[in-house]
């Protein structure tokens, strides 16, 4: 294990922490900042981000005074962001999201979907349109931006979070069974986190082409995410006798042995029966 990869951040266990805040514009003053992302998007294509939120996310969106969601870059449909409200509403007393689009046409279109304070729709970008969520989910917005733009996104969303709030920022394919996301709070990145259908993959250093922004570029030898993913791999390979179990116990074996190697994993150990993995950012940061 690298000398790199043994001095890591405490402030990865993802628990919340309130934040002082420069002053921001009021909700709907903000100049939406941004690009309009491609659009596309399936029903049920957000689900294993979304299945994590309700795993790790709950309490801090039960402990806020106000439980606001931010769902940025929804699409051109509404699908997976009332599905976002449908999979946290029992869960999160008060809880209202709000999906944010660059492109008034989109805002337009979902008119119909429309329930606020539940759920709510309106024109905005990386500015988050002046609100101060203490969650936000922003996936596929990231992948056309060259690294520095998505760098200056994530220091301009971190910038209007509430307090002790959380982004969730990543991609998918178009089905939803290949995933990675990075959770940041004010300060910055805390972890990344694998996700996928792991009957689909041949190894797990497939899912590098799902790496965020920050990292996809990085994958190279002599980086930490690709030490990362080598050894996942390695791990990944010594467990191929698991195989006639099925591929969830052999995921499972992979991960157990990263750990044992030293990796700083996060989280449950229940989450990686579902195809996850989650590791500290420091341990694969560049």
């Amino acid at each position: 294990m690298s000398e790199a990869r043994r001095d890591h951040k405490a402030r990865a266990s993802l628990s919340a922490a309130p934040q002082r805040k420069a002053p921001r514009l009021a909700a709907g003053r903000a100049r939406a900042l941004g690009l309009p992302t491609r659009g596309t998007t399936n029903a049920n294509r957000l689900r294993r981000v979304d299945h994590w939120l309700l795993a790790t996310q709950v309490p801090r969106l039960r402990d806020c005074p106000r439980p606001l969601v931010v769902d940025l870059g929804y699409g051109s449909s509404a699908v997976t962001t009332l599905e976002l409200v449908d999979r946290l509403g029992p869960e999160v007393d008060r809880l209202e999201v709000v999906g944010l689009e660059i492109d008034p046409a989109r805002v337009a279109a979902v008119e119909a979907d429309r329930d606020p304070p539940r759920v709510d729709f309106r024109l905005g970008g990386f500015e988050l349109a002046g609100l101060q969520p203490v969650l936000v989910r922003a996936f596929n917005v990231l992948r056309q931006y060259d690294e520095d733009s998505a760098a200056r996104a994530w220091d301009t969303m971190r910038a209007s979070l509430g307090a002790g709030g959380v982004i969730v920022e990543g991609t998918c394919d178009e089905w939803g069974r290949r995933s990675a996301w990075v959770a940041l709070d004010a300060a910055g990145p805390l972890t990344l986190t694998l996700s996928t259908r792991v009957a689909d993959i041949a190894k797990p250093s497939d899912l590098a082409e799902r790496l965020p922004k920050a990292l996809i570029h990085h994958n190279v030898p002599g980086q930490p995410i690709h030490e990362f993913l080598r050894a996942f791999d390695g791990a990944w390979a010594a467990a191929a006798g698991l195989s006639t179990f099925g591929p969830r116990q052999r995921w499972v074996a992979a991960v157990e042995s990263l750990g044992a190697q030293g990796w700083p994993l996060v989280g449950s150990t229940r989450r990686w029966r579902h195809g996850e993995i989650t590791v500290r950012w420091s341990a694969v940061a560049p």
